[in-house]
């Protein structure tokens, strides 16, 4: 099978050779485009493509459906027909699937899901490259040096099941990682953006950025660990958003495991979290941050069903004027659970109506505040608190009476996401950002900053 048969022909002779009651075909063509930099000059750039075939087999039982799952690169024409007979095959070795349910229909084609698959390349940097070649100058003259790397990824997805179903998607994801440092490298500072065509992206101005924050970086402020009034940046406010929209399964949350969960059974579905009007939501068209608008599942699991492949997705709010209004379902769990149908969609936005920018509340601000770049290698501590510990990095400044004034070491923290929007005191203007710590795996998130009155920092990190 050779890159020029189109994906949606693989789908359709995959679905043809399938014997099992129910199939489902994934195609995931894949482009990629990226570019590196150290020291103020570029070191390396490069294009990749790859395919990836899914197929699910679904096969009734007397004692119910049984599914079976493989996925496998660079599918070759001889390759095809075993992997569906694989597919097939677990099926009939498993027992009935717990989340057995009808294969989705009725949902009307896409348009353009027979047209060959959009791709990326060298041309999405066209402008991006010599604006950062401005930069590069830029910083060199004012003693800066920049390293960092630009990537981009076009993914087009071709979905077939055998009960007529032919979907398509095409996602783009770019992201921006730009880190500068002063000439003995004894301060760094770190900016990121999330885009889809690098477009919306301006090098000059994140090393505007860069350079007041080494500006700030030049006085040292020791402090001890504590609690203490944070200003928490759109990307940390988004790692732990996206944490908390990931731990928010209704199925554990009924089943008392969760921070969602009431004490006694049930959920907390109902419950104010925040006095502040917060609105935390998902939706698949909204502007800038467009992800796939039906479930595209490789695998099921605890907030996936490979048997809701096709399932078209609506705007979903999680939390609407501080109220927890949803948590996520398949249909399986759902049922369940008692609660609506709500799959997980891939990005996140939280309004929390607030008109201040970042910099605005850091001048707004009374008395001493840490302002924050943000945080990584965050993980759970007590999952029915959903307390979560991690480090600072790449900066953390000490604000006082609006002005910032040095640069603070670093901590470990220990938050709970739910907790600190209960706390949280004000939310600046909601903005596209880059959740650093995810961004492997989410990009597409819109967040404010969040002014938490008294933000644990555990202990001293005085390595980091």
């Amino acid at each position: 099978m050779s890159r020029v048969t189109k994906p949606h022909e693989i789908v359709e002779r995959a679905l043809d050779l399938s014997t099992a009651d129910g199939c489902v075909v994934i195609a995931d063509e894949e482009s990629s485009a990226n570019l590196r930099w150290a020291g103020n000059a570029l070191t390396t750039n490069g294009v990749t493509r790859g395919r990836t075939l899914t197929v699910v087999a679904t096969v009734d039982g007397a004692q119910g459906t049984a599914s079976g799952v493989v996925s496998r690169s660079a599918v070759t024409a001889d390759d095809l027909e075993p992997l569906v007979r694989a597919a097939e095959a677990a099926a009939r070795g498993a027992g009935p699937a717990e989340d057995a349910q009808p294969l989705v229909d009725g949902v009307p084609p896409s348009p353009g899901f027979t047209d060959a698959p959009a791709e990326t390349g060298p041309d999405v940097f066209a402008a991006f490259a010599p604006a950062l070649g401005d930069a590069f100058a830029r910083a060199r003259s004012g003693g800066r040096e920049l390293y960092g790397f630009a990537h981009h990824q076009m993914t087009s997805t071709y979905l077939g099941t055998s009960t007529g179903l032919r979907l398509r998607h095409d996602q783009p994801n770019g992201t921006l990682e730009l880190n500068a440092k002063s000439p003995d490298r004894t301060r760094s500072a770190w900016a990121g953006r999330s885009t889809r065509d690098f477009r919306d992206v301006d090098p000059l101005e994140l090393d505007t950025e860069l350079a007041g924050r080494l500006r700030w970086a030049a006085r040292r402020v020791d402090l001890p660990a504590g609690r203490y009034e944070t200003l928490l940046p759109p990307s940390a406010v988004a790692d732990l958003l996206v944490y908390q929209l990931w731990s928010s399964s209704a199925r554990d949350a009924a089943e008392g495991r969760t921070v969602f969960s009431l004490p006694g059974g049930g959920t907390r579905l109902g419950e104010k979290l925040t006095e502040l009007p917060l609105a935390l939501r998902s939706d698949p068209h909204a502007p800038g941050l467009e992800s796939a608008p039906f479930v595209i599942a490789h695998a099921s699991g605890d907030s996936a069903s490979v048997f809701d492949n096709g399932l078209p997705l609506a705007s979903t709010d999680w939390i609407r004027d501080g109220r927890l209004e949803h948590l996520t379902t398949t249909r399986h769990t759902a049922e369940l659970t008692g609660l609506p149908v709500a799959p997980a969609i891939d990005n996140l936005l939280l309004d929390g109506g607030g008109e201040r920018s970042l910099e605005e509340m850091v001048a707004a601000t009374t008395g001493r505040a840490l302002l924050l770049t943000c945080l990584w290698y965050i993980r759970e501590v007590d999952p029915a608190t959903l307390l979560l510990t991690g480090l600072t990095r790449d900066g953390v400044y000490l604000v006082e009476d609006g002005e910032v004034v040095g640069e603070v070491n670093n901590f470990r923290f220990n938050e709970s996401p739910v907790d600190l929007l209960s706390r949280a005191a004000e939310a600046g203007r909601t903005e596209k950002t880059l959740p650093r710590e995810w961004s492997d795996w989410f990009t597409r998130a819109a967040m404010p900053a969040l002014r938490i009155p008294d933000f644990n920092m555990s202990s001293v990190s005085p390595g980091v």
